[in-house]
């Protein structure tokens, strides 16, 4: 107890001369240790505690410290993500477009000349920072909130309908609150669909995004990034079951035409803050999305749904569709830490929305008065491998598929008696290539490789080359639409914060 007490007021003394300033504080220590009072670890510990981050009365840190962790700010830790990307893309036919690509109506047939032009850019658009701010409000209750931008907005082009658009362009800003003692997690704001399957539970920022450099990802991949209301239990057990209300919006793309007197689709109120060179659907409920996630110990599966309302104005009143889809997801890790196989499918009457390739949601009955919501399918198969430290390898086969529906006229879908007689030939007439799309197909790969990982961040270098098959439904005057683009992308990204 002697020893003790004297080791720590040598140390007291020297750690008041060292906060006190003065030059001889060294040359104290120095004394006391050459005259015995303390040992030279002694000396090291105290000259390191004064050295340590300096706290406030009551035990508490400084109002901001920085860590390799993030900075800590009061309560809650800051950290910063992203990446800087210099992407290269190729097309064997002109889309003109970036580095997300268009994956249907973007796929010109041969009745443009976009479709005898190719397509070379270089883009650095997909360039990403991302924020997330979390915070522990006890043993049990988490909170965060997380926010992530790219640069791949065009003020023209801003929509609703599977992403956010509009400038500057956000693709996630969500608080989530955590309560583990009740298996409770609420999520609100912008972020990935419910639908979109995921990697583990059904956790944000735990998605199963596929790995692709195209911003459109693949064919048959459920997504959307939308504003929503979202609440998840946790039962325990690997059992997993969640409800989410989704910012609604309908894909009005292909052709459809409204029959006179009929409002469903308005342009965008520049003075309400949208896009007048869109449009936006008259949606009066949002959509409703579940999922019930199963971890038994081996891979990660997923049963969904979703339910829609469309809403079209005609002789004075609202008239109502109901659309819905039904669906699931696999992901089976084939030889674990090697090779994962990932299945997901999605089926059911206007769900196009929730596709990469965009199919259209609906189209008009055969009254002219009512909403039809298209029969649609979507599925995905991806085998992922990491054949040696650093390397991500993939390959993806995705199809979407819409039936005919609705009126034999101009107002339905994949009607019969549309002109499709001049669509292989160059030059010709819009009126005589009226197609409209019945499958897409697509096949695609790539890799990923890490040239340095460490604590100067990770740099990385991605390849993707595969290609997309549109098929329009038949008509009249012609052969049964057909066409095809091939798609190359070289991508170097470097995350100075991972």
């Amino acid at each position: 107890m002697v020893r003790k007490t004297t080791i720590r007021l040598g140390a007291i003394t020297f750690s008041l001369a060292v906060c006190v300033g003065s030059v001889e504080a060294k040359d104290l220590g120095d004394i006391l240790r050459d005259k015995g009072v303390i040992t030279q670890e002694d000396l090291d510990q105290a000259r390191q505690e004064q050295q340590q981050p300096s706290e406030k009365p009551g035990g508490m840190p400084e109002a901001v410290q920085i860590s390799k962790g993030g900075v800590q700010v009061g309560g809650v830790t800051v950290r910063l993500g992203g990446f800087i990307e210099a992407a290269g893309i190729y097309r064997t036919r002109n889309e003109v477009a970036d580095v997300g690509s268009d994956y249907n109506t973007g796929i010109p047939f041969n009745s443009s000349s976009l479709a005898h032009e190719n397509e070379t850019r270089f883009s650095v658009r997909q360039s990403r920072l991302s924020i997330l701010a979390t915070g522990d409000v006890s043993h049990d209750t988490h909170l965060a909130a997380y926010y992530e931008m790219d640069f791949l907005a065009a003020g023209t082009t801003s929509n609703s309908r599977e992403s956010n658009s509009y400038t500057p362009r956000s693709r996630h800003i969500y608080a989530t609150l955590d309560e583990d003692s009740w298996g409770l997690h609420i999520l609100a704001g912008q972020a990935w669909s419910l639908l979109t399957t995921n990697t583990k539970g059904i956790i944000p920022r735990q998605e199963q995004i596929p790995l692709t450099i195209d911003a459109q990802y693949v064919e048959g991949f459920n997504w959307l990034r939308v504003p929503q209301f979202r609440i998840v239990e946790d039962f325990g057990g690997g059992l997993w079951a969640g409800v989410s209300a989704e910012s609604p919006q309908a894909v009005t793309s292909g052709g459809v035409t409204a029959p006179s007197g009929v409002n469903y689709n308005n342009n965008g109120a520049p003075s309400g803050l949208m896009n007048n060179q869109t449009t936006y659907t008259n949606d009066y409920i949002p959509d409703f999305d579940g999922k019930i996630a199963f971890e038994p110990g081996w891979g990660h599966y997923e049963l969904k749904g979703l339910v829609r309302e469309f809403t079209a104005r005609a002789t004075g009143t609202n008239r109502t569709t109901t659309g819905y889809g039904v669906g699931g997801a696999a992901t089976m890790p084939i030889v674990p830490s090697f090779v994962e196989l990932q299945v997901s499918g999605l089926y059911g009457y206007g769900i196009g929305r929730y596709g990469s390739g965009q199919l259209t949601d609906i189209a008009f009955k055969s009254d002219n008065k009512h909403l039809v919501a298209i029969p649609e399918a979507q599925g995905l198969v991806g085998l992922v491998s990491h054949p040696w430290s650093g390397n991500d390898l993939y390959v993806y086969g995705g199809w979407e598929h819409a039936d005919r529906a609705g009126a034999s006229s101009t107002s339905g879908y994949g009607w019969a008696g549309l002109n499709v007689s001049g669509c292989e030939t160059e030059g010709a007439a819009s009126s005589t290539c009226q197609a409209e799309t019945r499958d897409l197909r697509q096949i695609t790969g790539g890799f990923w490789q890490d040239v340095h990982k460490g604590s100067y961040g990770r740099f990385a270098l991605g390849l993707q080359g595969g290609e997309i098959w549109r098929d329009a439904f038949s008509g009249t005057g012609g052969k049964t639409p057909r066409t095809n683009i091939a798609i190359f992308m070289t991508s170097v990204r470097y995350y100075p914060f991972s």
